[in-house]
């Protein structure tokens, strides 16, 4: 059993909405997690064809019928959205702290869902697959960079032990045919993947919907309606670019990201002991400490403030934490072990061009020693939480 950082927030958020909203991708974690807070609660999961059937065919009936003293999980709740309404009516009577809980891997219909029906009553929590501190505190994290952009980060390679070609491939199988064929009514799913595939190729790089499109023969249209699909289901992630330009010309399209580097390896068919050579692995290890960074959000119940940063002559920070009141932290992303000049030139830019000469600057890299730099800090992928010490301040 891991222990997940995300709880102290759930129990929070329990103790003060009646309805809580644990969601995240499949397999992240999200109904251990539940079960193991909410001990004395009813478990329900809407993946069971019969409990979906008694939940749609009548809504008021089944909640009724489940009604106890503690309260009800309900597993993947968005297959019965039509619930939300009749959750609804039951918590503005009974007023109950914690009653639901309500557990999702399909953010896109369910925050339209939440907002019309739940507005007020719902505590909204994110969880993504295991951090870097919750694998070093259960004694699972890898040794080196390339044995953990190649596992991933999903809970049952871990504590299952499952190869994770083996876990990916059942894991998107699954995915393209639950989710995808039954929610976001994708015509040729064969054309879907090749388009998810293609978008793990492009793992780092500015979006360019265009090229996606044309590359699997689909319209620019068709190419963002699917991106939005893998957005909201906790596929992808695309990195907005920070506002603040300097003065200079800032470009204003996306990076893509994979949520989890292993299903990234997957598709794009790379092998462990590829990675440390691989054309590809800068933009894995960016996605990877981009994710971290994102997890560390998420799991203290805050709302992520996380760019990247790009003039038009190709001057560039990889992320810019927005901290707000023009406080701004930049963090440099290098893949490389050994530590060189070049890892530091980005950040000399941004310290002339911002007049920043606060300690606040970090280099993220591969390798595994930690030092003070003068304006930087260069901190190992495995020591990040200096990086999240600082934002605590």
């Amino acid at each position: 059993m891991f222990k997940r950082q995300a709880s102290k927030d759930i129990i929070e958020g329990a103790r003060q909405f009646p309805v809580i909203a644990i969601l995240g991708p499949r397999q992240s974690g999200k109904t251990t997690l539940s079960q193991m807070i909410f001990k004395k609660h009813v478990y329900l999961t809407l993946e069971d064809l019969d409990v979906r059937a008694a939940a749609k065919n009548d809504p008021r009936t089944f909640l009724i019928v489940n009604d106890n003293e503690h309260g009800i999980i309900i597993d993947e709740f968005q297959y019965v959205p039509e619930l939300l309404s009749y959750i609804q009516t039951i918590v503005d009577k009974e007023q109950k702290p914690g009653y639901f809980i309500l557990t999702g891997s399909q953010n896109f219909l369910m925050n339209q869902a939440i907002t019309q029906s739940l507005a007020g009553r719902v505590s909204i929590h994110t969880l993504l697959p295991l951090s870097v501190p919750e694998l070093e505190q259960a004694e699972k994290l890898p040794a080196q960079i390339e044995q953990m952009l190649f596992k991933g980060s999903y809970p049952a390679i871990y504590s299952k032990d499952i190869e994770p070609t083996r876990l990916y491939k059942n894991y998107f199988q699954t995915y393209v045919e639950r989710d995808v064929r039954q929610l976001a009514q994708v015509g040729d799913l064969t054309v879907f993947q090749t388009f998810v595939t293609l978008c793990a190729s492009r793992i780092g790089q500015l979006l360019n919907l265009s090229s996606l499109g044309a590359e699997c023969g689909i319209s620019d249209h068709t190419a963002k309606r699917w991106l939005s699909i893998l957005q909201a289901s906790y596929i992808v992630h695309l990195l907005q670019p920070h506002h603040t330009s300097f003065g200079k010309r800032v470009t204003k399209t996306p990076k893509i990201y994979f949520y989890d580097t292993g299903l990234a390896c997957y598709l794009l068919k790379i092998k462990e002991e590829e990675l440390a050579t691989h054309p590809s692995r800068g933009g894995l290890f960016e996605s990877f400490v981009i994710t971290e960074i994102l997890k560390w959000y998420y799991n203290h119940g805050k709302v992520p403030s996380v760019y990247f940063w790009q003039d038009k002559t190709g001057h560039e920070i990889d992320c810019v934490i927005d901290e707000g009141n023009n406080k701004l932290v930049p963090i440099e992303i290098k893949a490389g072990r050994t530590t060189s000049p070049r890892f530091f030139e980005g950040l000399e830019y941004w310290n002339e061009i911002a007049d920043d000469k606060q300690k606040n600057n970090f280099v993220v890299y591969a390798g595994e020693s930690k030092q003070m730099r003068g304006y930087a800090n260069l901190v190992s992928w495995q020591s990040m939480d200096m990086i999240f010490k600082h934002i605590k301040k």
